[in-house]
């Protein structure tokens, strides 16, 4: 009877150990999916200097399908907009000089996707989101792109001249 008590122990065991490492793999593979959405958008950002329009959203899209990024839903922090590919993003900082140069700053914020109905609705782990910072984009005028797609920025008095278009 011994026996029998003891294989069926190393049975659970064994199972127990399967399960962790199954799991570990399936959140390494989410979360280098998110690490280069991240790396993506960063550099799209860059590319286009701080204004994702058309052709940069197409860019990100088809980026998305291609490495299978699809988040079903990811909360901003505040100020933050989620864009429709699934990542949030953050006008961090901005300076302004006086040659009427405007330094950016964009936090890119994207969602590690998986489910683990437990521990997605018991906790908020901020490991499940990966966050990233633009370089310094500089543009002409004195105010950062996004603020009039509903990116917030720190310096109201650019925010209100990129409103009236000065």
């Amino acid at each position: 009877m011994r026996d029998a008590t003891g294989g069926a122990v190393n049975i659970f065991i064994i199972v127990v150990f399967i399960v962790f490492a199954l799991g570990y793999m399936a959140f390494n593979v989410n979360y280098t999916k998110a690490f280069r959405m991240k790396d993506k958008v960063i550099s799209a950002y860059e590319k286009y200097n701080g204004e994702c329009t058309t052709d940069c959203v197409a860019e990100l899209t088809n980026y998305a399908n291609s490495i299978g990024y699809q988040p079903d839903t990811i909360t901003c922090p505040t100020g933050g907009v989620v864009k429709e590919n699934g990542y949030c993003v953050l006008l961090t900082k901005q300076e302004s000089y006086a040659d009427r140069k405007t330094k950016c700053y964009y936090r890119i914020v994207t969602k590690v996707n998986i489910e683990i109905p437990i521990i997605q609705y018991v906790t908020t782990f901020s490991a499940f989101h990966v966050t990233g910072d633009t370089k310094a984009i500089e543009i002409e005028n004195e105010c950062c792109n996004g603020v009039v797609n509903g990116v917030t920025t720190l310096n109201a008095a650019a925010s209100e001249k990129c409103k009236s278009g000065e």
